[in-house]
């Protein structure tokens, strides 16, 4: 078990539309942000359908406990996933890349 490093479990949308939620893991969200918002793998999941906006997420300093977060999210049915977004941003703000402007 790899500790001491700081992981997130986060929530992205193709904003403004919201059709796609987007959960997954990573060890820099705000990397992963920009990643998501430039597209950098042009054929991936998230610049197909445009998902683009980081809009929740939560740390994590061990990857297991950051995993098993993450899978026990993409089993909620969407309803489950808007509310865990709606109970820190209920605007939907870009809470990644709009906070280092």
């Amino acid at each position: 078990m790899k500790e001491g490093k700081n992981y997130a479990v986060y929530i992205a949308t193709n904003y403004p539309r919201k059709t796609v939620l987007y959960t997954g893991v990573t060890n820099n969200v705000f990397e992963r942000g920009d990643q998501h918002e430039s597209k950098t793998d042009k054929k991936s999941f998230t610049a197909k359908y445009n998902v683009n906006r980081i809009v929740y997420y939560e740390t994590y300093n061990d990857i297991t406990a950051a995993i098993e977060r993450e899978k026990e999210i993409k089993g909620w049915i969407r309803v489950k996933k808007e509310r865990l977004v709606n109970s820190i941003n209920p605007e939907w703000k870009d809470i990644i890349n709009e906070s280092l402007k």
